[in-house]
């Protein structure tokens, strides 16, 4: 991401949230990649960070502790390692084995349901192989102390064993001595000590030429000298070569773990780099938790839509002092991406505008931010911010150079995917050319396409957004009868500085305040008369949008009218045709109670009436069989209505569905327009104006319909998510839905009870994600749920 300047992570208290962060890590480690945090642009990876974040800060909130402990760092030590021969000191090992053991409650903690539940936190570790093989090696060299075993060797198990029976004897002989002396009155009140590691006589000084052995030390004042007696000079000297043997003994086993560790440097320094990034996103999610932050919803394409959103810095600090903070709601998007913002003095302009910079810059690193769960925020390849003053000695700048200079830079580097921040536009210089150039640079802003945020006083700025459709006015809402900022941004109408209700209510005297808006006269008018303008403007786009709405909701209604009575309208002629073609059958079927009378006809030889009932019948069954055919042809009518389809001619081999009555079978033969259609053990000719192409059946393997019907039937189309938080019921939920696409499920219960709304809005934000696939989303009759169930009909 650029970045001009390049303080804006100053500029906008980036750095301050970065103090945070670091203040929540456990170890130097973290805390230095926390410090060296920056956004990204790249929207997998943002996604991913935000992501693990949130499922960490589920593991708080559902107290579901996760095993990361402090642990020291080990790069020295494995640098080291890698030289051959090398032996680690004991720290080292130490060292090593903390974080074998830290590593390894990790694993355990991803159990199979856990894997499920935090796969992202996960992916921090799925990559490494864990054995603990390497703890067994250390552990046998080390007790829990941290000291070296005594059964790390044979050889040592012998060293020390020895040196225990030499202390023994040592302790013995020593005990004979004091007494022998003491009972002589050479000794002094304290009788022994240690010097230069040897067990030693504490011997006034008028007595020391009495007992034989070695002067070691005497006192600061010269009256007490410290003698190691000559009968256990012997054995102070084998325990001196024992421990000298130990040592040797010792770095022989130090040498031996060394050569077994030294394979596994790398998977160490895995291992560390997995910790280390864990406790990155631990730090994340507590910062997360003491904000109220959230995950909000991620676009690739610059965007920004913040519902209910908070300054962090100032929600943290409002939060200690027991303040309530002003939430703000401010959308950009292509159509409409620049804001114009006026309003008084201290009514929190500058606020709202750092706001909307910090927020998005904490989203690109990864944070969790104070905003709605539906809030939207797309991604910005460039931040260029203009806030307070960047007088420059050095650079012999002014307040208003450096302003120009950074403009020139903007204007030289903006393209459509930067978001651009500027405090006070246009101040510093004479008011008039300075709201002219202003105009001029907003100008050229807006023609590049940039995302801004801009702050000002001057009437021409929010005249001009006024007259340009893609930038909007905007103002921080003032009290005037409380003559109080309400730190409420309102977005549609510019805002006036209220410079006079200020002035009265400050004191000055009335006269003066009098004469100064004599002195503005038309300047003044022009403000009022923008904002009421601006305010009906307004008003008349939420009439159109509502207006528009109801023709949108009109014409679906008469699409969806059309297609009723288009369904209607064949299934009434279906209904026609079925029944003529019924009473044809039935027709026939008295074939056998006509010629039963016609033989009675003849046996009275009444030729007249034969021929009379004879042509009566066969004009019957002609009139419905033209009455069936003219039925079919309107049904085929309707049909083509709904849809012109380009159908192949049939061939032989080709799957057909009968028009009427639906059957379905296999095309055997094909003899002009008419076609035999084999339908199960049944072959029927009909003409091919009365088949609908339809696709073969598929045929599944036998292990396949298995596996759908297992998973069909595994599935619960029920969940109940009542008791849940937003995070762990958006989780449960999506893992949810996808079970039921996997499963073909047809209509989904969710029960999330009704409380103040929090899980019924969750649900409904996360539905949207599916379009297509989901048919209908409504709540039952209060009988059953209401409000605090959603059905889902999914397509």
């Amino acid at each position: 991401m650029i970045f001009e300047p390049r303080d804006v992570f100053n500029k906008l208290e980036f750095d301050k949230v970065l103090d945070l962060l670091e203040k929540e890590a456990m170890t130097p480690m973290a805390a230095e990649r926390l410090r060296a945090l920056t956004p990204s642009t790249s929207f997998g990876q943002i996604d991913t960070w935000l992501r693990e974040t949130r499922e960490f800060k589920l593991t708080l909130e559902k107290n579901d502790r996760f095993p990361l402990e402090t642990y020291s760092d080990i790069r020295p030590d494995l640098r080291m390692l890698a030289i051959a021969e090398y032996t680690l000191p004991v720290e080292a090992f130490q060292n090593i084995l903390r974080i074998l053991l830290v590593v390894r409650d990790v694993v355990r903690f991803f159990s199979s349901v856990k894997r499920e539940i935090y796969p992202k936190m996960y992916d921090n570790i799925r990559h490494l192989t864990f054995d603990e093989d390497l703890i067994r090696a250390i552990t046998a060299v080390f007790d829990e102390k941290g000291e070296v075993r005594a059964d790390a060797s044979p050889d040592l198990v012998r060293i020390r064993r020895e040196m225990q029976h030499k202390m023994r004897e040592l302790d013995q002989r020593f005990r004979q001595i004091i007494q022998e002396y003491r009972t002589k009155g050479w000794l002094s009140d304290t009788p022994e000590s240690f010097r230069n590691g040897r067990r030693v006589l504490s011997v006034p000084a008028e007595h020391k030429r009495k007992i034989r052995g070695i002067i070691h030390d005497e006192s600061d004042t010269g009256r007490t000298v410290f003698i190691e007696p000559e009968p256990v000079i012997d054995i102070n000297n084998d325990i001196f070569d024992l421990e000298g043997e130990e040592r040797r003994e010792i770095f022989r086993i130090l040498k031996r773990l060394s050569e077994t560790i030294r394979p596994y440097g790398p998977l160490l320094g895995q291992y560390q780099e997995a910790l280390v990034a864990l406790e990155v996103v631990q730090a994340k999610a507590r910062l997360a938790m003491s904000m109220r932050a959230g995950m909000p919803v991620l676009k690739e394409k610059p965007l920004i839509g913040i519902r209910k959103g908070y300054h962090p810095l100032l929600f943290l600090k409002n939060k200690v002092l027991g303040r309530k903070t002003v939430p703000f709601e401010l959308r950009l998007h292509a159509e409409s991406h620049i804001l114009v913002l006026s309003g008084p003095n201290a009514g929190g302009k500058s606020v709202a505008m750092k706001s909307v910079g910090l927020l998005q810059l904490m989203v690109q690193s990864g944070l969790l931010v104070p905003v709605h769960e539906l809030s939207e925020f797309g991604i910005f390849e460039r931040v260029f911010a203009d806030i307070g003053d960047q007088q420059s000695l050095d650079d012999d700048l002014s307040t208003y150079s450096s302003r120009l200079q950074n403009a020139r830079v903007f204007l030289e580097k903006a393209t459509p995917k930067t978001l651009v921040l500027i405090d006070e536009m246009g101040s510093g210089t004479d008011p008039k050319p300075g709201g002219a150039i202003a105009e001029s640079i907003l100008q050229g802003l807006y023609r590049k396409g940039v995302f801004a945020v801009v702050t000002t006083h001057y009437s021409n700025l929010k005249v001009f957004a006024f007259r340009n459709e893609g930038i909007l006015n905007g103002n921080m809402h003032f009290d005037k009868d409380t003559l109080s900022p309400t730190y409420e941004l309102k977005v549609g109408r510019p805002g006036s500085s209220y410079a006079f209700e200020i002035a009265a209510k400050s004191g000055l005297p009335r006269s003066i305040i009098d004469h100064a808006r004599k002195r503005t006269g038309s300047e003044t008018a022009v403000d009022d008369i923008l904002i009421e303008l601006q305010r009906e403007k307004q008003e008349l786009e939420e009439t159109l949008r509502a207006v528009q709405a109801k023709e949108q909701s009109l014409e679906r209604l008469i699409k969806t009218y059309d297609s009723l009575h288009h369904d209607v309208e064949v299934k009434r002629k279906r209904l026609k045709l079925d029944q003529k073609e019924f009473e044809l059958r039935m027709s026939a079927n008295t074939s056998r109670e006509v010629d039963k009378l016609v033989r009675q006809l003849k046996e009275e030889k009444n030729l007249e009436r034969v021929q009379q009932v004879a042509q009566q019948l066969k004009q019957e069954r002609t009139e419905k069989a033209r009455q069936v055919d003219d039925i079919n042809a309107d049904v085929l009518k309707l049909e083509e209505k709904s849809g012109p389809v380009v159908v192949r001619p049939f061939q032989v081999g080709d799957h057909a569905r009968l028009r009427a009555g639906g059957a379905t079978g296999r095309i055997e033969t094909l003899k002009g327009s008419k076609a035999q259609l084999s339908m199960g053990g049944i072959t029927v000719t009909v003409h091919t104006r009365d088949l609908l192409p339809v696709a073969p059946p598929a045929v599944q393997p036998v292990s396949a319909i298995g596996a759908d019907i297992q998973q069909a039937a595994a599935f619960e189309s029920k969940i109940d998510i009542r008791g849940m938080g937003p995070d762990e019921a958006l989780l449960v939920l999506e893992k949810f839905v996808d079970n039921s696409l996997l499963s073909n499920a047809a209509v989904l219960r969710i029960l999330h009870g009704k409380g103040v709304g929090v899980l019924r809005r969750v649900v409904k934000g996360k539905l949207r994600e599916y379009g297509g696939n989901i048919a209908r989303v409504y709540h039952p009759e209060p009988d059953q749920g209401g409000d605090g169930v959603t059905i889902v009909e999914l397509a």
